[in-house]
């Protein structure tokens, strides 16, 4: 019973995709990789959701509030008020220069060597982390729900290949042959199956722990556990709460505002007004996003008495135990969607960047639209294969979100800095950019896969001698020495707009930088876009005062 549910809901948002994107013209770069720059604001804040709320998230962030409790909630909270900056700065000089890819903008702004190292580095990021993570963590949710290994009779580690390869081809299959709006529109319906049944698992939990009683439940989970209910996180938490004024805020920027990922949704937006409404209906549903993955992690908790060894497991583990049985093929199905949503979104960015910004610009300057396209999905087919490969290989990878965060940080920033400067700047010149991409990666990785490896050794070896063995005196030990990764994002981002200025003073360009309105769509924008943002951000301020 439960599998034909999850095989009808699956069917039944592939029939409704089809049907609703089945006039597109996607032999075009418009229509296949931005809708046609015709989504509205309910769609584009329906993609947006999705595309970011998948099994890293339900798995990895309820795994990091199994361990860590609630402040673990920064990660969808804070992203709110980088929604509400997006909104404001970024999409309308998006959309008045008819981007499809932000890299486009930096051969505009810089030069094509510049757009094609941010290119690779997006395509280097999605295919050694992004792409597999996700198919591994969505792997994690399914076997567990289905309990794949006895179902099959193989081991856990087969259950995770067979997972991985079903979840990538049949993402690939949405992705690469169905273009943006088939991916927006699954997306949109999945979207809202998500969110019921995202809901739902907190609340059978609460109801379990309370005996048929919500409130008594969560009162049973707060008064057990005080210690797992405080917004602000401590020096040994995963995110310390003093990050969010330091790099938590740039990560989140980046990652709404110029992840081609993401942002793609808004830039298929049929106008300015539709985009930010979208946005910003976004920013709004994500403050509630703790409800879904972060509350039952502390269930979880409660439940299990923290006795699980892997925490990832925790969010397939309450799914298995608090939701009924008829609705486990419902809820698998949407989860599923939510897999297939976060895979191909990756894999349509792919194939974007690859066709417009590699294939284009380098390979073949004369070809056509559907040549482009043609290229594009044939080069989306092996990333997607590269990935499937990849992804079983990460299972000992540690906590799945902070591996995620921690790895992005590579490009995310250097990516970033190179956008600020160029929209804030009219005459930093192309070399100021490729130094602080290439800058901003190589430092990055010197401090955090050897600098803190050496220091944090250096220091726990001396607590060693000094005879330190408590476990939370030696995590005090190795949190002090070496600053958190989001510390050292905020430094480098400084650093990196800095050298860029001073190469812009020392050599500055011939001409100042000017960007023309391409009339693609129109710009006109949300009245009450700034009303609406401030909203969204006071409210972001409560929920932090609350908890606290």
């Amino acid at each position: 019973m439960q599998f034909l549910t999850f095989i009808g809901f699956t069917v039944l948002v592939a029939v409704i995709s089809y049907l609703k994107t089945r006039k597109t013209d996607e032999g075009t770069s418009d229509g296949y990789f931005l809708g046609g720059r015709s989504l509205t604001a309910g769609v584009v804040a329906g993609s947006l959701l999705l595309t970011n709320l998948s099994t890293e998230q339900l798995v990895g962030l309820n795994g990091s509030a199994y361990q860590s409790g609630l402040s673990v909630m920064v990660w969808e909270t804070v992203a709110a008020v980088a929604m509400v900056l997006t909104a404001i700065f970024l999409l309308p000089r998006y959309l008045k220069g008819g981007l499809t890819t932000i890299p486009g903008f930096l051969s505009e702004r810089f030069d094509v060597t510049t757009k094609t190292l941010t290119s690779v580095l997006f395509l280097s990021g999605y295919v050694v982390v992004l792409l597999p993570v996700i198919l591994y963590s969505g792997s994690l949710a399914i076997s567990g729900m289905f309990d794949v290994p006895e179902l099959l009779g193989v081991t856990q580690t087969q259950s995770i290949w067979i997972c991985v390869w079903g979840i990538g081809i049949i993402g690939s299959i949405y992705a690469v042959f169905g273009g943006l709006k088939a991916v927006a529109v699954s997306d949109s319906i999945n979207a809202i199956g998500l969110l019921i049944g995202g809901v739902l698992i907190p609340i059978f939990g609460l109801l379990m722990i309370g005996d048929g009683n919500m409130l008594d439940g969560l009162s049973i989970l707060t008064t057990e556990h005080p210690d797992k209910f405080k917004s602000m996180g401590g020096p040994t938490d995963p995110v310390p709460f003093y990050t969010i004024f330091t790099g938590m805020m740039l990560v989140n920027l980046f990652y709404w505002g110029t992840n081609q990922q993401i942002i793609q949704r808004a830039l298929g937006a049929k106008n300015l007004k539709e985009g930010q409404k979208g946005l910003l209906l976004a920013g709004f549903i994500k403050i509630l996003g703790p409800i879904i993955v972060v509350l039952p992690g502390l269930i979880a908790y409660h439940m299990f008495q923290g006795t699980l060894e892997n925490a990832d497991s925790a969010y397939p583990m309450l799914v298995k135990k608090v939701l009924p049985t008829a609705f486990v093929g419902f809820f698998a199905a949407v989860v599923f969607g939510a897999i297939l949503s976060s895979f191909n979104s990756v894999l349509n960015s792919s194939v974007t960047l690859f066709g417009i910004d590699v294939y284009k610009q380098h390979i073949n300057k004369d070809a056509d639209e559907k040549t482009v396209v043609k290229y594009g999905k044939t080069f989306g087919i092996v990333l997607a294969i590269a990935a499937m490969f990849i992804a079983p290989l990460i299972a000992n990878a540690g906590s799945l979100f902070a591996y995620l965060q921690e790895i992005n940080g590579i490009y995310s920033i250097p990516i970033l800095t190179i956008i600020v400067v160029g929209y804030t700047t009219k005459r930093v010149p192309a070399i100021a950019a490729k130094v602080g991409l290439v800058s901003g990666c190589f430092l990055y990785i010197i401090s955090q896969f050897f600098m803190k490896d050496y220091f944090i050794g250096k220091a726990l070896a001396e607590a060693s001698v000094m005879g330190v063995t408590d476990k939370a005196a030696l995590a005090l030990v190795e949190a002090q020495a070496y600053p958190h990764f989001l510390d050292i994002m905020a430094i480098l981002f400084v650093l990196n707009i800095v050298i860029m200025l001073i190469i812009g003073k020392l050599k500055p360009r011939e001409t100042p930088f000017v960007q023309e309105y391409t009339k693609q769509v129109d710009i006109t924008p949300y009245k009450h876009v700034k009303a609406v943002g401030l909203v969204i951000c006071l409210l972001v301020i409560a929920v932090y005062v609350y908890f606290a």
